[in-house]
C-alpha cells in the first residue's frame, strides 16, 4: 500500500509539467503580442529582469548565499542559455507560435545525441532512429518556408534548440557539482539581463506604456510560474513521465496559434510536429536506458 501511495504521489507530481507547459505557452503568447511594442532584445531583457527580481527576493528572504567556486561553469551555462533564449524569442516573433516552440523543443534530441557522444559509446539504435525522425520532422515543418524569406528564421529556431541542449547539459553538470537550482537561475537571469541590456543599445528604446508594461509583467510572471512548476515536476515526479509531458507545450502552443492568430499549419507541417515530438520522447527513453546500463555497471 505504501508503494502504491508513493507511485500515485509521483504520478500526481508529474502533472505539474502540464502546468509548466501551459505557463510556457502563456509566456510565448506574451512574447508574440509584445512584438508589437518591443524589439526581441527588449523582450529578452524584460523577461530576464523580472525573473532576476523574483529570484533575488527569494534569496534575500531565505538568506541564501550566492558565493560559488564554479564561476566559469555558471558563465558557460548562462551564455548558452541567453543565446538560446534570444534566438527562441526572435523565432517566436517571426514564425507561427507552434513552429517556433516545436523547433526549440528539438533540444531533447540534441541532449541525447550530445550525451551519447560525450560518453564515447556507440549510439543505441533507438537514438539513431530518433535523430533521423527528428530531422525528418524539421524538414517537413520547415518545408513551406524553404523557398521564402522565412527559412532563416526557421534555422535560427533550430539553433535555439541546439543551444538549449547545451545549456541543459551545463545545468546538469552544475547539479552534479552540488549547485542549487536557485543559484543557477540567479546567475543565468543576471547574465541574460546584462547581455540583453547591451543588445538593446543596438536598437531604439521603446517606451513603456501601461498596456505594454502589463504585458511584460505577465510574461515574466508566466515564465517564473513555469519554472517553479517545472522544478516541482522534476523534483517530485517520474523523470520519464515529466520529460514526455514537457511536449504539452507544443500542443498548447499549436492550439493558441490557431485560436489567436489563425495559424493553420499545412498537413505536412503537422506531420513534422508529430515527428519531432515522437523523436524527443524516444530520445528521452533511450537516454534512460543508457543511464540504467551505466548504473548497472
Amino acid at each position: 500500500m505504501f508503494a502504491i501511495s508513493l507511485n500515485l504521489r509521483a504520478n500526481a507530481a508529474s502533472l505539474w509539467m502540464l502546468v509548466a507547459g501551459l505557463m510556457f505557452t502563456c509566456m510565448g503568447i506574451c512574447v508574440k503580442l509584445g512584438a508589437s511594442y518591443f524589439t526581441p532584445a527588449e523582450l529578452v531583457f524584460y523577461r530576464s529582469f523580472v525573473g532576476l527580481l523574483v529570484v533575488w527576493l527569494i534569496i534575500r528572504i531565505r538568506g541564501y548565499n550566492l558565493a560559488t567556486p564554479f564561476r566559469r561553469q555558471h558563465l558557460q551555462r548562462s551564455i548558452s542559455g541567453f543565446a538560446a533564449l534570444a534566438m527562441y524569442f526572435y523565432t517566436i516573433t517571426a514564425l507561427p507560435l507552434a513552429t517556433a516552440v516545436t523547433l526549440n523543443y528539438t533540444s531533447s534530441v540534441f541532449i541525447a545525441l550530445f550525451s551519447t557522444l560525450m560518453s564515447r559509446r556507440w549510439p543505441a539504435w533507438q537514438l539513431i532512429f530518433a535523430v533521423m525522425l527528428g530531422f525528418g520532422g524539421v524538414i517537413a515543418l520547415l518545408n513551406p518556408t524553404l523557398h521564402s524569406d522565412q527559412l532563416g528564421h526557421g534555422l535560427v529556431g533550430l539553433a535555439s534548440g541546439v543551444l538549449a541542449a547545451v545549456a541543459m547539459l551545463n545545468v546538469r553538470s552544475l547539479g552534479r557539482l552540488g549547485e542549487p537550482e536557485w543559484r543557477v537561475v540567479f546567475y543565468f537571469s543576471l547574465v541574460s539581463t546584462v547581455a540583453a541590456g547591451g543588445w538593446m543599445l543596438l536598437h531604439h528604446f521603446s517606451p513603456l506604456r501601461w498596456e505594454s508594461g502589463l504585458l511584460m509583467l505577465a510574461m515574466g510572471a508566466a515564465a517564473t510560474l513555469a519554472q517553479l512548476a517545472l522544478t516541482r515536476a522534476y523534483g517530485q515526479g517520474r523523470t520519464l513521465v515529466v520529460a514526455s509531458l514537457a511536449y504539452s507545450t507544443v500542443a498548447f502552443a499549436s492550439l493558441a496559434g490557431v485560436v489567436l492568430w489563425g495559424d493553420w499549419l499545412s498537413p505536412l507541417s503537422w506531420l513534422g510536429v508529430v515527428a519531432i515530438v515522437l523523436s524527443g520522447v524516444i530520445s528521452i527513453q533511450s537516454q534512460a536506458v543508457l543511464s540504467c546500463g551505466a548504473n548497472a555497471r
